[in-house]
């Protein structure tokens, strides 16, 4: 049997460690890679959370929930009143988002019942 296609041309494996150049320009391209495509993360620096909006450590676990029930609740008034300003798709996915805020209402509010308040 004949085979139509050629075989491919025969190269010399050369490696780009050949020669001390070419591992000096190699070591060279990755550190320009590096400084340009790979993020800056210190390791050593603890993470500092920005303090603009600070919930004090102290604060207890029923004062937090409390909170997060009313947040929760007020957002999902907002949401359903704006979804009565609207019609078609986008009424339906105000109300889709709506809805889930209310489902975390209502986690945060059985959280809420089972939070043993302290004396």
């Amino acid at each position: 049997m004949f085979k139509i296609t050629p075989n491919p041309p025969e190269t010399d494996d050369v490696s780009p460690y050949e020669s001390t150049d070419s591992k000096k320009l190699n070591t060279a391209a990755d550190r320009a890679l590096d400084y340009y495509l790979k993020p800056v993360i210190p390791k050593d620096t603890p993470r500092k959370p920005s303090t603009i909006f600070f919930i004090a450590p102290e604060t207890d676990d029923e004062t937090l929930l409390v909170n997060a029930c009313e947040s929760l609740a007020s957002a999902s008034v907002m949401l359903s009143d704006f979804a009565g300003q609207l019609n078609g798709p986008q009424r339906h996915t105000l109300l889709g988002i709506q809805q889930n805020v209310m489902l975390g209402e209502l986690a945060v509010n059985r959280m809420l019942d089972n939070v043993d308040p302290q004396n």
